[in-house]
């Protein structure tokens, strides 16, 4: 049996609460991104890592950047993204998995008229 072990759960929307070990995506908001288009469902949000759903609003796109202290990763949950991985372009699609280096730049994008939606996350790897 699974012991119900709280966490602290650092986000806006369920601010120093405790949480056991299911999340109801669906329960949360949608948080408007940094980049227009992109909106986020923060699952977990800890010092060493974080997990979040991703909406990509159509033709919207991520610009290119680098993270100098993680490796970000992203699950294609719906859509066709398109990722620029350093000088490599990839085109997804539901199930594939992408790799983004730490400190390798990357850029996500929608390039279709469609719904996109990824689940991104990121492990602190130095710092």
């Amino acid at each position: 049996m699974l012991a119900d072990n709280p966490i602290k759960y650092k986000t806006e929307n369920i601010k120093n609460q405790t949480m056991g070990n299911k999340i109801v995506p669906g329960l949360l908001d949608w948080k408007s991104g940094k980049v227009k288009g992109f909106y986020g469902r923060e699952l977990i949000n800890l010092g060493s890592g974080s997990v979040k759903f991703i909406k990509i609003d159509p033709f919207a796109i991520y610009p290119e950047h680098i993270h100098p202290d993680k490796t970000e990763y992203a699950f294609v949950v719906e859509g066709n993204p398109g990722f620029l991985i350093g000088a490599q372009l990839h085109n997804g699609q539901p199930g594939d998995f992408f790799i983004f280096p730490q400190q390798v730049k990357h850029s996500i994008r929608n390039p279709a008229d469609g719904n996109c939606m990824l689940l991104v996350g990121a492990i602190k790897t130095s710092g």
